[in-house]
């Protein structure tokens, strides 16, 4: 990350009376800090994961995959497949990156951490504010709607790392495997980071966010068309309930800026990879070449209301560089290799 999440939080947004009270906008939290180290809580999670296979099996459905082509605002699933009023029918191909919908995380509410998050593969406390820091995709095969699948996760690493204010962190990786009746079709690196839970926040409520979610291509005089996107409440809602994904930045506005420090609702760092990759095969994808890998990076937050954009330039004859950018400053970093 570029900076500290918390900085990211307005000081218009911070408020603190000299006498403890609540009005209907003021909230006061106060949280009992753990003395474990991030060195510690990585050496925990190594311990208690090591050599530890996770597996689940699904069958992939085409309900899932129309519904989430219809909240990234794409009525065609692929050119000529229109499935606003109609499942894809089996044997269709998932575009890249949309797997994410499936083998999404189980349980019942009490196992779900105080953030709305499978603790599975969370640090233990304090560090409890995790954030989407990155990974790789790399493609061997297809999915296709129909397929019996099986997931595979291992822990990769759990490594304590330093943030630029000079807090601990912990620095989370995971491989999920997915093989079909064809064999191992994708592997998905994913990276999350770890930080310490905040002790003691004042805020005043953020303004509301108006929807609806946009997404529209802009020409340019060289190179491919730039995308502009704005995320509204609604659209991260609906792609949290699509992947179960309970973490509360994502649809709580009050936890998100009290509790983790933002000024927002945060836009999921996997509906960006996924823009990303959508992005890529509208606009840049060769005749008869096909997707292999991405490795990506997010650098800082976008929250809900903001727009951004996506761009992409080709660095090689099978690569691409493309970037998610906030007002000139990039929030995600993909390199894409196609053969």
């Amino acid at each position: 990350m570029s900076r500290p999440i918390a900085s990211f939080l307005p000081r218009h947004l911070l408020k603190r009376p000299s006498s403890p009270k609540t009005t209907p906008t003021t909230v006061l939290l106060r949280r009992r800090q753990s003395t474990l180290s991030a060195a510690e809580a990585a050496q925990s999670m190594l311990s208690r994961f090591k050599d530890v296979k996770h597996t689940a099996e699904q069958t992939l459905d085409g309900n899932q995959l129309q519904k989430l082509s219809l909240t990234l605002n794409r009525r065609c699933l692929h050119p000529g497949l229109d499935i606003s009023a109609r499942t894809p029918p089996n044997n269709t191909v998932l575009p890249p990156g949309y797997h994410l919908v499936y083998f999404t995380s189980g349980g019942v509410e009490q196992e779900l951490g105080p953030d709305g998050t499978d603790v599975t593969y969370n640090a233990p406390k304090p560090f409890t504010r995790r954030m989407w820091a990155g990974g790789r995709m790399k493609w061997e095969g297809e999915l296709r709607v129909g397929d019996d699948v099986k997931e595979t996760t291992t822990l990769l690493s759990a490594i304590p790392k330093m943030s630029h204010d000079g807090k601990e962190m912990v620095l989370v990786e995971v491989r999920k495997e997915f093989e079909n009746q064809r064999g191992l079709v994708l592997v998905d690196e994913r990276s999350w980071i770890f930080r310490p839970e905040t002790n003691l926040t004042w805020f005043v409520a953020p303004e509301i966010i108006e929807g609806p979610s946009t997404v529209k291509d802009v020409s340019r005089r060289e190179g491919y068309p730039k995308r502009e996107l704005r995320w509204s409440p609604t659209g991260l809602f609906r792609f949290s309930a699509l992947t179960f994904n309970g973490h509360r930045i994502h649809y709580d506005q009050a936890w998100s800026t009290a509790v983790e420090g933002h000024p927002g609702c945060v836009v999921h760092g996997p509906i960006n990879l996924v823009c990303m990759l959508d992005y890529w095969r509208d606009h840049c994808q060769p005749e008869g070449r096909v997707l292999k890998e991405i490795s990506y990076r997010a650098l800082a937050p976008i929250y809900a209301g903001e727009t951004y954009d996506i761009s992409a330039g080709r660095i090689g004859d099978d690569k691409w560089e493309v970037l998610v950018r906030k007002q000139g400053k990039v929030c995600m970093r993909g390199e894409i290799l196609a053969a």
